[in-house]
Formats: structure tokens, sequence, C-alpha cells
């Protein structure tokens, strides 16, 4: 009997199922005990096995995404949203914009909520097995211009092409050079159709030639993200000058 333990062992050692190893024992107890068929045994193992799995994928998903852990739909007030905006939640929180590469574009004032209302999407799109990536404008431009420098722009957009959904926070919040609005537009027409965008701003449409210092590639830009997009605009007061004035 220790020669068949060491040898099923070895075997899901080299088959890497590292939870059928560790839980086969317990489970055959509990087969003789309960009379299972085979097949129902087999089951239980494989089972074990996806769950596992599954649950490890998504802790690895998450780490990579860089979601601020705290943004989630568990502390966010849903009461506060537009009944608009509202309407798109289940919608939005069940992925199935994904399938299709649409764009959510979330508009309005500072503290209205735009980034954590994107980043509690993001994590029940990463509960359901997807990859998410979250990263300021700005911190995307700097990336952008480096790989850019370095001549690996293609590289680094096939490793952005990688994930379901990019969280682009705050874009226009810091006024960008020529060169940055060009390797941002360069990143915008990559992703076009081909990935879904998840944007946050606090500039208009009206407003974006701010952004990329020029009315055509402002207009470029902006038929790219709206073609295919669910736009939600926040237009309430700040959370955070609300809570400013209740502990006053």
């Amino acid at each position: 009997m220790t020669d068949i333990h060491e040898q099923i062992t070895d075997l899901l050692k080299q088959l890497h199922m590292p939870t059928v190893r560790n839980c086969y024992e317990q489970i055959t107890d509990q087969a003789r005990k309960e009379s299972l068929s085979y097949e129902q045994y087999l089951l239980e193992l494989l089972i074990l096995e996806c769950d596992m799995r599954r649950q490890n994928r998504i802790a690895r998903n998450l780490r990579a995404s860089k979601l601020p852990p705290s943004k989630t739909f568990a502390n966010f007030d849903k009461k506060r949203l537009p009944k608009k905006v509202a309407t798109h939640l289940n919608v939005l929180s069940n992925g199935s914009f994904l399938k299709h590469s649409e764009n959510v574009l979330a508009f309005g004032n500072p503290g209205s909520g735009k980034t954590h209302l994107l980043c509690a999407i993001g994590h029940e799109l990463i509960d359901q097995g997807k990859r998410v990536l979250f990263i300021s404008c700005s911190q995307l431009v700097q990336d952008l211009l480096i790989a850019k420098r370095e001549l690996i722009t293609s590289k680094l957009l096939k490793k952005l092409s990688r994930y379901d959904a990019i969280i682009v926070d705050d874009i226009g919040y810091v006024q960008q050079s020529r060169q940055e609005m060009e390797v941002l537009f360069t990143f915008l027409a990559d992703r076009y159709e081909r990935g879904s965008l998840m944007i946050t701003s606090n500039l208009p449409f009206s407003k974006w030639e701010q952004i990329f210092k020029d009315p055509m590639t402002a207009a470029a830009a902006i038929d790219r993200l709206v073609h295919h997009s669910v736009i939600l605009e926040l237009n309430i007061t700040s959370y955070r000058m609300e809570h400013a004035k209740k502990q006053s």
C-alpha cells in the first residue's frame, strides 16, 4: 500500500496536481464510508483541484491588477449614484461588455466616486477570472515613453493586450506634452476593438483638446473610445466634501 501511495504522490507531482495530492487519501476514506462510485470519487477530486486552481488564479490576477484593495462594492455607497448610472451596474459587474471590447467611460468632478466605482467593477471582474489592470494615466504615459525610447513599444502593447480590461485613471488630470499625447494616442488606437478600456476623467469630451493638443487627434481619440462604450456621468457632489461636513 505504501508503494501505491508513493507512486500516486509521485505521479500527481508530475501532473502538477497539488490539491489532489494533498486530499486524495481523505477523499478515499470518504468514498469508502459513503460507498461512492469510482466516477463520484474521481469527480470529487477533480472539483477540489479545479476550485483551488481557480482561487489561485484569482489571487494572482488580483496581485497583478494593482487595484486598490479597499475600493470594492462592499464599501461603496450605491445610493449616491445617479439612476442612469445605477442601471448599468449589473451589466458592467457581470463583465458582458468585455465580450465585445466595449469601453466604460466615467466622467465627473473630483471626489464623485469615479475611480472607486470602476475599481469596484474591476474587483468583480477578477472574481470571475478576468484579467484587469489599474493604472494612472500619468504612469501609463511614462511607461509608454520609456518603451518608445527603448524601442520596445510593440512589446509593451502586446503585454497590455493580455488584459481583458485596463482601468486608466484620471485622463486629463495632468497636462500632457505633445510627445506624451502621441504615445497615449498610440495606446488608445492599438486597444481599439481589441480590448476594453475603463477610463475616468474630470474633463468632458469638449475639453479633450487640452489633453491631445490638437483638435483632429482629440476627435480621433474620442471617436475610438465612444464607438463601443458605456458612458457614466457622475454629476454629484464630492464624497470627501460630504464626509468632511458630517465630521465638522
